[in-house]
């Protein structure tokens, strides 16, 4: 099994990352040894890999494409195919149509989604959808000064996408039919003004949707139509402790596949926030907020055995790994592992086992 992890490289992000690294993961999945660098690459952030395994994706912070490598499955290595242009600036996050024919790319600081065909080969073609996001930009003087598109996952029944906007504290909804996003009825649901949501995750079986809020470091749970891709507030609490008072951003979200757990990421009190998934409401119960061994742990994924939790401190170039006990009945956290030098790390995916 490999790893990949794709890190910020320019000045201006006060970067001392090179590429994306290649690490092979021990039987355990608790340790990753680094077998290649791809360097010259500039700021490769959030990665993906087709179901095949046989080609990665990645976007470029700040600057305005998607690059596409292949991938030697024997060997875990990338090669560069194609650098293709996403018609936006600073392209954040991507995801894949179930069928494989189309990605959706966020672009950040221009306020849409575009959508790319892929080629047969797995290289993009040019644009076919520029999709702009309506509303006005919150309070915020520099967070909010307009639109930001942070997150495009499909839903588990890969009929919508759903799109959480830093900017213009708004969650948007979109079929995506005939190969084209088209907003549902609802729309958008509106955060409070100052939230700035973020990341989006989905319940495994219950019909619920789960959104970190960057801004105020929330957490809010919705009821999520799976008919019409609508989002009902159910619940919002936040994401740390109740005796903590100073600045922090929260960052990366996901629920444990068992549905029991949910894990949140917390940057200035630098750590990982673990809630209870209630079985029958799927509303939460804050449990606690573990350190995570280093500074502005800006993402965070669960192993493929899913009882490893990876954390990517950004600020302190290592990636750590908290040991799980995903079934125990009050707290999963068991121990935190040795961490791996990784410079500027923002993101981190696993090749199927």
């Amino acid at each position: 099994m490999f790893a990949y992890v794709g890190s910020r490289t320019s000045k201006e992000r006060r970067a001392r990352g090179e590429g994306i690294s290649v690490f092979a993961v021990s039987p355990d999945q608790q340790r990753l040894e680094r077998i290649q660098l791809v360097g010259g690459l500039d700021n490769p952030s959030y990665l993906l890999l087709n179901r095949a395994g046989d080609r990665l994706y990645s976007v470029h912070g700040d600057l305005d494409y998607v690059s596409t490598f292949s991938v030697d499955k024997k060997t875990g290595h990338l090669s560069f195919m194609q650098r293709q242009d996403c018609q936006g600036k600073n392209p954040v996050h991507l995801a894949l149509d179930p069928s494989e024919k189309f990605l959706i790319v966020s672009n950040h600081w221009t306020s849409a989604l575009a959508v790319l065909p892929v080629n047969q080969d797995g290289t993009l073609a040019p644009v076919k959808q520029l999709e702009s996001l309506p509303g006005s930009p919150g309070p915020h003087r520099v967070e909010q000064a307009y639109g930001k598109p942070h997150f495009n996952p499909f839903d588990p029944s890969g009929r919508f996408v759903v799109v959480p906007d830093k900017g213009l504290n708004r969650i948007f909804s979109f079929k995506f039919e005939e190969r084209t996003l088209i907003p549902t009825e609802q729309q958008a649901v509106v955060t409070r003004e100052t939230a700035g949501p973020r990341h989006i995750a989905f319940h495994p079986s219950q019909a619920r949707a789960y959104v970190v809020n960057e801004l105020d470091s929330t957490v809010c749970v919705y009821e999520f139509d799976r008919s019409s891709g609508a989002l009902q507030p159910l619940q919002i609490l936040s994401a740390l402790p109740d005796t903590y008072t100073g600045d922090s951003r929260a960052s990366a979200i996901f629920v444990h596949p068992n549905g029991r757990w949910l894990f949140s990421s917390n940057r200035g009190f630098d750590s990982v926030a673990v809630f209870e998934i209630d079985q029958l409401s799927g509303r939460l119960r804050f449990v606690r907020a573990q350190a995570t061994a280093g500074q502005t742990p800006r993402f965070c994924t669960l192993a493929p055995n899913q009882k490893v939790l990876w954390m990517l401190n950004e600020a302190t170039d290592t990636l750590v790994p908290l040991e799980l006990d995903p079934e125990h009945p009050s707290d999963p956290f068991l121990l935190t592992g040795k961490p791996v030098s990784c410079a500027s790390p923002v993101c981190l995916i696993f090749s199927a086992e």
